[in-house]
């Protein structure tokens, strides 16, 4: 049933959002430190890639076996199947920040390189404070369509014994 596979979109968009503010804290907890051995990187900022749970192979494979018309006003059909069946967000990939890391110049350090530069972490609070803001706002936005389909779904219990 299509409605209620309205419910997984909306708890893997809320289990997405989740793991990028924890990525967004863990990015905002490390950004005051500095490579700890010579020659190595300090803590690269990290970000979040959220792709369509739905596959361009299973959208095909759908309408492939499909029966009866495979096309209606526009739009494709499948008959009484689900047609939500791998809909939902994942999260694709962590991947690190490509921007450079903020030189310091502290030639009295240990751990300065032969210019006198220790290297801190590339994450910008600024940054990471306005994608925490757009993660929350994102999780909020998910959690009351959440809440909408589960009033829907309470509604429809209460209406089928009338």
């Amino acid at each position: 049933m299509s409605f209620l596979s309205s419910l997984d979109i909306g708890g893997s968009a809320l289990s997405a959002q989740r793991l990028r503010m924890d990525i967004i804290s863990q990015n905002i907890a490390n950004q005051e430190t500095y490579n700890t051995a010579v020659g190595a990187d300090p803590y690269c900022r990290q970000l979040t890639v959220f792709t369509e749970k739905k596959t361009f192979s299973n959208v095909i494979k759908s309408y492939e076996e499909a029966e009866g018309p495979k096309y209606s006003r526009g739009t494709y059909y499948l008959g009484n199947r689900n047609n939500y069946k791998y809909a939902g967000v994942a999260v694709a990939a962590v991947i690190e920040d490509d921007a450079p890391y903020v030189p310091v110049y502290d030639p009295d350090n240990p751990l300065a390189d032969e210019e006198g530069y220790i290297y801190k972490s590339n994450v910008d609070n600024t940054k990471e404070q306005i994608d925490l803001l757009a993660a929350q706002r994102n999780y909020e936005a998910n959690a009351s369509a959440v809440a909408a389909v589960k009033a829907m779904l309470s509604k429809a219990m209460t209406l089928n014994g009338k």
